[in-house]
């Protein structure tokens, strides 16, 4: 086969065989296909679209370039969450030693930040000495052994998705259903879960910002994991404004220990709280996701989801006594406040620009090799829906070099606005999908 042929095909409309893409995913592994020619494929994807076929035979043929762990030593059940992206999501650091905590295994294969949402990965590595990549045995130890493991995509598991999905995030090629499900898909069949809980971002801050394309994906996703025999459920989650109070790497870790140490930041807990209980519920020890939801109140309240999370940090080699040490404010060298030009009720706070200004300051990449400043974020001192003077702070930036911030504070006021009127509070959890 032709890897031109195969891009015309696909910039001409027409569908790829299984023949076609298995092809061009192993010619790109094995260096025969280059960096430009998967680039253009994903340009004509990204332009073109697929059907559910192509989609299938994309997660298949990503998700065999790799090995599939076995998990069926493990006499109980194995459920992970995938969140497709946005501004603020700290979920996973919350959720996995939650649900751990209540007797499920957790088998998370996380991913770095893709565009201008951050990466669980990125976050974790924010923690002084904490590993994130373990071989398969070493991966199926700890999990048998600890409940949760959280690991990056090793060499192992799906290895094509690894390199796409760094090449999609330079390539402007990230805002595709198929790619996007392919991607979550071969991770996730790939680390051998029995069930499956998708947090599907809708708003300007998510990776598809389109209501319809949104719900497609989620239903993509369900009809994915239904023809791998894999139980599922879809929720769909608003990310018009960031989430939580608090953006950037270890800012959002130190957000996350606030939350498992019983301090409520509304909207973080009640998205946390609705995913855990659908992973509950999938796991067996709830007859529904609203007895799940509370179930996963209680593992926060009692203490027991937060001494997972240090037993996490432990086992994968987390600096432990950093991480206790969270109140202890840890900041970069430079800070600034972002105040109110006028005055009134925020009626919105743009996650899409909030997610670049991040990026702006050393949170996120914008080239693969580009270095994190694990220390920079934003904390922010209003929400939509709140009351501001004059003058006063709406967030506070952080970088460790000065002149980042100017860059970060100017995006930052285009992306806040105010009225006289306060607005209607939208809803977070737009629907659940079975």
């Amino acid at each position: 086969m032709n890897p031109v042929e195969i891009i015309k095909l696909k910039r001409n409309k027409h569908a790829l065989t299984r023949q076609h893409i298995d092809f061009f995913i192993t010619g790109y592994l094995e260096g025969k296909i280059p960096e430009y020619q998967m680039s253009a494929l994903l340009m004509a994807i990204y332009f073109n679209g697929m059907t559910d076929e192509e989609t299938y035979f994309l997660t298949e043929a990503i998700l065999y370039s790799g090995k599939v762990i076995d998990l069926n030593f493990i006499n109980g059940s194995k459920v992970d969450k995938h969140s497709t992206g946005g501004v603020g999501d700290k979920i996973s650091l919350i959720l996995a030693p939650l649900v751990a905590a209540c007797g499920i295994y957790v088998p998370m294969i996380s991913g770095r930040g893709l565009g201008h949402t951050g990466g669980t990965l990125d976050k974790l590595e924010s923690i002084p000495g904490f590993r994130i990549q373990y071989s398969i045995d070493e991966f199926k130890k700890i999990l048998s052994e600890t409940g949760l493991v959280m690991n990056g995509q090793t060499g192992e598991l799906a290895p094509a998705d690894k390199r796409i999905y760094a090449l999609r995030d330079v390539t402007a090629t990230v805002e595709n259903v198929s790619l996007i499900t392919a991607s979550i898909m071969s991770k996730k069949i790939a680390e051998g879960a029995d069930g499956l809980v998708f947090d599907v971002k809708i708003g300007n801050g998510s990776n598809l910002p389109d209501y319809d394309l949104s719900l497609k994906l989620a239903k993509n996703l369900l009809e994915v994991s239904k023809k791998f025999g894999k139980k599922a459920i879809a929720v769909l989650t608003a990310m018009d404004e960031p989430l939580g109070n608090k953006i950037g790497n270890w800012l959002e870790v130190e957000e996350s220990l606030e939350i498992l140490n019983g301090i409520n930041i509304p909207d973080s807990v009640k998205v946390n709280n609705v995913l855990c209980g659908a992973m509950i519920y999938l796991g067996g020890k709830a007859s529904s996701i609203e007895e799940g939801e509370k179930i996963a109140h209680e593992k926060i309240s009692d203490g027991s989801a937060l001494n997972k999370f240090y037993e996490m940090v432990s086992v994968q080699s987390g600096d432990l006594d950093y991480v206790k040490d969270w109140k202890n404010l840890k900041r970069p060298a430079y800070s600034k406040t972002v105040n109110a030009k006028s005055a009134g009720y925020v009626t919105e706070m743009k996650a899409i620009d909030f997610g670049f200004a991040a990026i702006d300051l050393g949170c996120g990449r914008k080239k693969t090799d580009d270095e994190l400043d694990y220390l920079a974020g934003i904390i922010l001192n209003k929400k939509v829906g709140d009351e501001v003077k004059q003058n006063e702070t709406i967030c506070e930036i952080f970088a460790e070099e000065e002149s980042k911030l100017f860059t970060a504070e100017e995006r930052i006021h285009k992306a806040v606005k105010f009225s006289d009127k306060k607005p209607e509070p939208k809803k977070l959890i737009i629907d659940i999908l079975q």
